[in-house]
């Protein structure tokens, strides 16, 4: 019997690495920056096509390479960061394995260009599928240039499974974002099919996340900065409350590389304890400086897991340093009152001579034995300049707690959902129908077995969340133009979003059209929503489908349906008319599933007579 091992041929390995390296275009912009930053670039310019489906271009100005260098850098295995086993617990460079181009180059058509400084001319490479096609001299600038053309034009399959075109242009900002973050001394320019989408000068730690996320950041910032002898921490939090539904905007770099780290995300979260409202995530940029013996970060392909000696330390110190910043500047309650911000700044002093002494009105002839029947009672010591308080008896008072005795065996809501709906419908009119608000936050509805509570908010979600899904597969939104059309500015990766969303988002009456660089033009919105800022509810629309994405995992529509409708609902304290109440009970039991609110929970519940009855027979 022969043989039947037998080692794989380069290209064969290399295209198997590539799997692991290289999943998307995201993946390569990643291991090509960071090359660049590793190279001592402090200018780096980005240009893709087709989402880097057709080409990423990555030009820098670093230090270059020879010609042996070029050639040996396509090779695997091949990497001037480490020369040992043992340099691998003192790296502080960003690559370090000697995958990345060749893995690239197996999937790819490659063209590099470099230039050192000292040399007159650079090296020319041209690579299709790992082969060689040419090597030679020629004009370049320093530094290296190199594009990447076809991605994955021989695995087809791999090819098939990437995604439109915005979705693969949020993951390549994503990583651009990183990267730009962790170098905010270094130029970064980003284009995309002849559009510049980032245009990054050198600058502050601050200055850098505001022009990546917007002016608004700038008074959204808390700074936070630690120096121990375990590790040095500094970065900055968002305020509370401008927190997000989603994990977005939270970036951790360990040595200026970025990490994912759930233990770590913990422990800021921990600091905000009490300060967030529910299900909703702060905003954080932290870098941790440690040193590099002390952690392991050859653990997963991508690089961005890491290993710590001691992570239950670096965990407090994260902790208490954000908790300390966000006291610090008065995010949380401070009993300190010789600060700046004391009460005594927020009053403004009268002259003497201004004060008006306090009087107190009252009538002498008030008897409370007066036995006279009044229509209105007054209570004299609330009486000001004529003008009476009063509290007035509802004449209808006692219509309030009548039950009917007719005993009716009415099943739990979820279990028996018509019985539900035949009891409510055999009021025909809703002028016979007796309704409450309770708290403003239920509506109490009598039935003739007992009463029944409707979750106002749940129940208006139900509502327009199950018209939305309709508008969406019919394309019927109907569009309430705006008088005054609004430009809403959002940031590169939601405005990816947009783009993508746009088609789904014109289906629910939403009228917009691209304005310029990351903005929009609102000109209409759904006429349901005529009450609501076009600019709020637009990023409030997006905010919530990429919750429901990462979250739910839901399909495209049904994500988009579910977050305008949470968005768009009436909340929960809102103060309802009558004519408001039985228009909302008659949408409800209108709809498919009337008693399921959208997170599952009930939208009715009922109380039977006999339940009532066993409460006070106790």
């Amino acid at each position: 019997m022969t043989d039947i091992i037998q080692l794989l041929p380069d290209a064969v390995a290399n295209q198997i690495a590539a799997g692991e390296v290289v999943q998307r275009p995201a993946s390569a912009v990643k291991e090509l920056v960071e090359n660049s930053i590793d190279a001592g670039a402090d200018k780096i310019q980005l240009i893709l096509k087709d989402a880097g489906k057709s080409l990423i271009q990555i030009i820098d100005n670093g230090c270059g390479m020879s010609l042996t260098d070029a050639r040996m850098s396509f090779e695997r295995h091949a990497t001037s960061k480490i020369k040992k086993a043992e340099d691998l617990f003192a790296i502080r460079t960003m690559g370090f394995r000697g995958e990345a181009l060749a893995s690239i180059a197996a999937i790819a058509q490659v063209e590099l260009k470099t230039r050192r400084y000292e040399d007159e001319l650079g090296t020319c490479i041209f690579i299709e599928g790992s082969e060689v096609l040419s090597q030679e001299a020629c004009l370049a600038n320093t530094g290296t240039s190199i594009s990447i053309k076809n991605l994955f034009f021989n695995v087809p399959a791999r090819r098939n499974f990437l995604k439109s075109n915005p979705v693969e242009m949020r993951h390549i900002i994503d990583e651009f974002q990183r990267v730009a973050l962790a170098n905010p001394q270094v130029f970064f320019s980003l284009h995309h099919d002849g559009q510049e989408v980032y245009h990054l000068p050198p600058a502050t730690l601050k200055q850098r996340i505001i022009h990546l996320f917007g002016n608004n950041y700038n008074q959204r910032l808390v700074p936070v900065e630690e120096d121990t002898t375990i590790i040095k921490l500094h970065g900055f939090v968002g305020k509370p409350e401008f927190a997000r539904k989603t994990r977005g905007e939270q970036f951790f770099f360990v040595n200026n590389r970025f990490i994912r780290d759930a233990y770590l995300n913990h422990a800021v979260l921990t600091a905000f304890y009490e300060l967030l409202p529910d299900d909703t995530f702060p905003m954080y940029v932290l870098f941790i400086d440690i040193d590099p013996s002390k952690i392991d970060i050859n653990v997963h392909p991508t690089k961005t897991e890491i290993k710590y000696q001691d992570e239950k330390a670096i965990y407090a110190i994260i902790r208490a340093a954000v908790k300390r910043s966000l006291g610090r500047y008065n995010i949380t309650p401070s009993l300190d009152f010789d600060q700046e911000n004391s009460i005594e700044h927020l009053v403004t002093p009268k002259p003497f001579d201004e004060i008006v002494a306090p009087t107190i009105s009252f009538n002498p002839d008030f008897n409370p034995f007066n036995s006279d029947k009044k229509t209105e009672r007054e209570i004299p010591f609330l009486r000001n300049s004529g003008e009476h308080r009063s509290s007035p008896i509802p004449q209808n008072w006692d219509t309030l707690y009548e039950i009917s005795k007719r005993e009716i065996n009415v099943q739990h809501p979820i279990h028996n959902e018509k019985s539900i709906v035949a009891d409510e419908q055999e009021i025909n009119k809703p002028s016979e129908r007796q309704l409450f608000q309770v708290h403003n936050r239920f509506i109490l509805s009598q039935i003739k077995s007992g009463f029944m509570l409707i979750n106002q908010q749940a129940a208006h979600e139900r509502i327009l969340y199950e018209r939305f899904l309709l508008q969406l597969q019919n394309h019927s939104g109907v569009s309430q133009q705006s008088l005054f059309p609004q430009s809403v500015t959002l940031n590169s990766s939601d405005f990816e979003l947009l783009k993508e969303l746009l088609p789904d988002i014109r289906a629910l009456g939403f009228d917009i059209r691209e304005f310029g660089k990351n903005t929009v033009v609102v000109e209409g919105i759904p006429a349901d929503l005529n009450n609501v800022g076009e600019n709020e509810l637009l990023e409030q629309l997006l905010e919530g489908f990429k919750n429901n994405q990462s979250i739910l995992k839901l399909d495209k529509r049904d994500s988009l349906a579910r977050s305008l409708a949470r968005n768009a609902a009436t909340k929960a304290g809102t103060k309802m008319s009558l004519e408001e109440m039985n228009l909302l009970i008659d949408q409800l039991f209108a709809c498919e599933m009337p008693n399921v609110a959208l997170n599952g929970k009930l939208v009715i519940t009922t109380f039977t007579l006999n339940e009532l009855l066993e409460r006070f027979d106790k």
